[in-house]
């Protein structure tokens, strides 16, 4: 069956012969593979889970934008992603071969941006699509020069930047040699110095219905001396029901074998993907999921914008159930660590000063973006005790109507304006003179600091 692809720019559309067969695998996940990776400055697989450097456990929630195509949307496009609550975003760029070339300035200048939205950047190369198939696909070895050559943007993002080699490497022919290309590809650019969490997309236009990637995964795992390499399943029509779904996650999940969904949607012209088990099982094992896409589809499959002409305030049905449903970002998102601080910052005027002695607690309330409706906050939690907290429970009343549409950093309950937060994992120790710090997205108008801070039940300085 041919059908329109639903991952190309605004009229730039590429035929594909799109694959209808079932049979696939099983749960998503990462649980079990003995290896540790070389490479511990950034992101990374740890007993076949996606890591941050502080060895906290990161899902990615998040979607994809069509940056090569829609280079001038980019900046309000990353500020609206992350305020309707992503910790991640899937940024497609071109090598040159079929759209213009993303330069390494351009890149820099992306992973400054999502930097600044507080995301995780996961960079894809979108020439390589339907390789052997579609005219005009590039090789993954011709990915590996492109990444290679702007290395320079690259450098030091370890702990900010997923490079995901190329997009869809494989159509329906040639697929074969999906796990040499594969494994050729990761070790060219670990020679090239490139540290950083790589991920790797399935052939068959990224539905891997011959089960190339889930029969050779390990192969490909093993092929990286960093041990740091994570496989990206893209499910359209092949996975019309919870059980393909649950079937070709699984397999990894028992392999001990990292995978996320890397793109996925609510209709495709090759058949009617269950998203609703996709998001269920991807949360219910911890796995990550980008969706697919955020705006500017052509060619036919503009049914799968998620923001109509790229407006936050016109969510489509499909950018409402993936942002807002059940299983969804607002709901499962948590921000990575790496943007969360584990003390004050003697620069920040509000931060709470540790050597206070009115208090043994202080906490600072800052809202960090508003766009009327609703608004994005901080919450700096400082110990100023002479003795670490082990676990806490803040309290706070919010001045107005302000309800709280996601958080990160710790777990949240909200009755009317009174809210209570709860700690995640990494944030639960404050050692003396310490802080930590959560944020939130939340709707309404921020109608001002609250009141009734409190900490462990105890009143707070607030600032």
């Amino acid at each position: 069956m041919t059908a329109t692809s639903r991952s190309r720019g605004s009229t730039r559309t590429i035929g594909l012969t799109a694959v209808l067969a079932l049979l696939l695998g099983s749960v998503v996940a990462v649980f079990g593979l003995g290896q540790t990776a070389h490479a511990a400055t950034g992101l990374r697989v740890s007993d076949g889970r996606v890591v941050e450097a502080n060895g906290s456990d990161f899902v990615m929630r998040g979607v994809n934008h069509p940056h090569s195509w829609f280079t001038d949307r980019t900046p309000q496009a990353l500020a609206d992603i992350k305020a309707l609550g992503a910790n991640t975003v899937r940024v497609v760029l071109s090598s040159g071969d079929r759209w213009e070339r993303n330069s390494e300035s351009d890149v820099a200048a992306v992973i400054s941006q999502c930097r600044a939205n507080r995301l995780i950047c996961v960079l894809e190369v979108h020439d390589t699509t339907g390789y052997g198939e579609q005219d005009g696909a590039v090789s993954l070895d011709t990915a590996a020069d492109y990444w290679i050559d702007i290395a320079g943007a690259l450098e030091g993002q370890e702990s900010y930047v997923v490079i995901n080699i190329g997009n869809e490497p494989h159509g329906n022919q040639g697929y074969e040699r999906w796990t040499a290309d594969t494994a050729a590809a990761v070790g060219k650019l670990r020679d090239a110095g490139l540290d950083h969490m790589l991920m790797v997309d399935a052939p068959n236009w990224g539905q891997d219905w011959t089960n190339t990637m889930r029969a050779n995964a390990q192969t490909v795992f093993d092929a990286d001396p960093d041990g740091n390499t994570v496989f990206s399943i893209h499910m359209y029509g092949v996975y019309e029901t919870r059980a393909a779904v649950s079937d070709y996650l699984n397999h990894f999940v028992q392999a001990g074998l990292p995978i996320l969904v890397g793109e996925f949607g609510h209709y495709h012209s090759d058949g009617d993907p269950d998203e609703d088990a996709i998001l269920e099982l991807s949360e219910e094992l911890g796995l990550g999921y980008l969706g697919w896409s955020w705006s500017g589809n052509g060619g036919g499959v503009e049914y799968l914008d998620m923001a109509a002409g790229f407006d936050a305030s016109a969510l489509t049905e499909w950018g409402e159930r993936i942002f807002n449903g059940p299983d969804g970002i607002a709901e499962t998102a948590r921000e990575a660590t790496v943007f969360g601080g584990s003390g004050p910052d003697p620069a920040d005027p509000t931060a709470p000063d540790p050597t206070d002695p009115a208090a043994d607690c202080a906490v600072a309330y800052t809202v960090t973006n508003n766009w009327g409706s609703g608004f994005q906050g901080a919450v700096r939690i400082g110990n100023t005790g002479a003795t670490p907290l082990d676990g806490w429970t803040l309290d706070w009343t919010f001045a107005g109507t302000e309800t709280v549409q996601n958080l990160w950093g710790g777990r949240v309950s909200q009755s009317g304006p009174a809210v209570t937060v709860t700690p995640e994992a990494h944030t639960a120790h404050i050692p003396a003179g310490g802080a930590v710090e959560i944020g939130f997205t939340a709707n309404g108008s921020a109608a001002g600091a609250p009141s009734g801070v409190t900490l462990n039940g105890a009143s707070c300085a607030t600032g």
